[in-house]
């Protein structure tokens, strides 16, 4: 009787456990806010909208693309990446490395390593939980370009956390 009275309590158990909210059984995470957000909370695989500032719309992107930042091997505090976006022609590759200070997010984009060729500023936003950064990217000063100042959103990919 106690063997049976035994597989009996273990079965609703588990029948309550399966049956239970997932929410109930996943504890809440806590929403950085803008100003505590820390560089290390970058670091990860961000999805890119690029858009012209003047005249363009984020439902309809000049370009699109990826940005993976890792910790910046010389600067204690950034953080350094790849980026691989589309562009009217081609695609473009480049290497950025930046930091997020107080909600503020600045970026430097190079083509080549040693040259900038972009800069992007802008800011963790309220309502994005640390997993969206929303500015613009200008071409670098002194560069003598045909780009035009583009918006930019950058939303953190699903799993990176």
């Amino acid at each position: 009787m106690k063997h049976v009275l035994r597989t009996l309590l273990s079965a609703t158990a588990l029948t309550l456990f399966i049956a239970s909210p997932a929410a109930a059984q996943t504890p809440a995470v806590a929403c950085t806010q803008p100003g505590d957000m820390a560089p290390a909370q970058l670091y990860g695989l961000w999805q890119l909208v690029l858009w012209p500032q003047d005249g363009g719309s984020e439902t309809r992107p000049a370009s699109t693309g990826a940005l993976l930042f890792e910790r910046h091997p010389d600067y204690p505090g950034s953080v350094r990446g790849n980026l691989k976006r589309t562009s009217p022609g081609n695609d473009r590759q480049a290497l950025v490395s930046g930091d997020v200070t107080s909600g503020e997010f600045n970026l430097d984009e190079s083509a080549d390593g040693v040259t900038m060729d972009a800069v992007w500023e802008g800011n963790v936003t309220p309502s994005g939980c640390g997993q969206e950064l929303r500015g613009i990217r200008r071409p670098a000063e002194g560069r003598a370009t045909s780009e035009v100042v583009m918006n930019f959103v950058l939303k953190k990919a699903p799993g990176w956390r």
